[in-house]
């Protein structure tokens, strides 16, 4: 078995990802944002759950357009390492972004794909290099120059956005870089 999806296989699963995420997305709008009460709310207990389900929830059709391409382009970029290391990248991600948030996150309701957005774009920019082959360094310094601005996003700029979902993504992506890539 291949231990690298083909791009056919990859542009499926990205289908997949998507047809889910406009799934949530219309059931949520259709019933007035009731989905997004399983978004995350820091140290809430009933909450902790939604570690898993946040990134799916959406408060807009804007919000979902905002985060939906460069969502999908940094997990086609991280399904160039093999399909194991994509799930364990995925995951770790998907846990320390969201327990940072459940942890130290404001007391506000934290829903949306950016975390992972950001997870996947710390694991780029720094998986290249800590592999040291050509090929990743080239996806690192690809996305660096093309996305770096995103880091000024890990920062609080509105009292909507939540910053800690993107704060610690990117510390989940540079984790599961230092931790998953050899």
């Amino acid at each position: 078995m291949n231990q690298y999806p083909t791009l056919k296989k990859q542009l499926q699963f990205l289908i997949v990802v998507t047809l889910i995420l406009f799934i949530v997305a219309a059931v949520n709008l259709l019933t007035a944002n009731s989905l997004n009460y399983f978004g995350l709310m820091p140290r809430e207990l009933h909450s902790l759950p939604s570690i898993f389900i946040a990134p799916w929830l959406h408060g807009s059709a804007a919000h979902l357009l905002t985060n939906l391409l460069p969502l999908l382009l940094f997990m086609w970029l991280t399904m160039q390492w093999p399909k194991s290391r994509f799930w364990l990248v995925t995951l770790t991600i998907c846990l320390i972004g969201g327990l940072g948030v459940w942890l130290f996150g404001r007391s506000a309701l934290h829903i949306g794909a950016s975390g992972m957005v950001y997870g996947y774009f710390g694991f780029l920019i720094y998986a290249g290099f800590r592999s040291k082959q050509l090929r990743y360094i080239a996806i690192s310094v690809l996305v660096a120059l093309l996305y770096g601005g995103m880091l000024m996003g890990i920062l609080p700029s509105r009292a909507f956005i939540s910053f800690e979902y993107h704060l610690f993504g990117f510390i989940g992506g540079l984790f599961a870089a230092w931790a998953w890539v050899k």
